[in-house]
């Protein structure tokens, strides 16, 4: 009996010194565990498709007629060279342009959370490094989510993310020979 008395007190002597209880108030037995504080840990499906286009046509012209005046009088020294000094201009620019745009970014992307606003949404962040033989390409991930939407898997789809910036980076060689030179950068900036 002295035992079980001498066991039962260093249980319950740790518990009531410190305060705390040996339930967990936050331990849901019969759901799925969502994130909901700073730290935890969520998986971003990400599977973003935008498809844009671009058209603009431009139609441009003027014409402008000059001429030379015989002066005040009707008289002038030069009046012999009068029909040679007369001229018109016509200008005239017709074009279109089309840009067309597809991009499809598919990962899958581990994001902490960062801040827990007032609502109960979460701000979560994340961002993943791949490396394939001289590239390297950055996936980065920032936005809010409601915990409800969080699946069982503790996944969540990218579409579900509200104010998302996700953001695509490439570093190495293919990188460096999409970038225009140097005087090509300057010639764009200038004109």
């Amino acid at each position: 009996m002295k035992k079980f008395l001498c066991a039962l007190m260093v249980i319950i002597f740790p518990v009531s010194a410190f305060g705390g209880s040996l339930w967990d108030d936050r331990a849901n037995w019969f759901g799925d565990a969502r994130p909901g504080r700073v730290g935890d840990i969520i998986t971003v499906l990400v599977n973003e498709r935008t498809d844009a286009k671009d058209e603009a046509t431009m139609d441009i012209s003027k014409s402008s007629t000059n001429s030379v005046n015989e002066g005040v009088n009707g008289a002038s020294i030069l009046s012999f060279v009068r029909g040679l000094m007369s001229f018109s201009t016509t200008n005239s620019s017709v074009g279109d342009g089309s840009v067309e745009r597809k991009h499809h970014a598919t990962a899958t992307l581990a994001c902490i959370v960062t801040e827990v606003l007032p609502n109960g949404n979460l701000v979560i962040e994340g961002t993943r490094d791949v490396r394939t033989s001289e590239e390297i390409l950055q996936f980065q991930l920032i936005g809010v989510i409601r915990p409800q939407d969080v699946n069982s898997d503790n996944q969540i789809n990218s579409s579900l993310i509200a104010n998302a910036e996700i953001a695509v980076k490439g570093r190495g060689t293919i990188s460096r020979t999409q970038k225009p030179g140097i005087i090509t950068q300057i010639l764009q900036t200038v004109f």
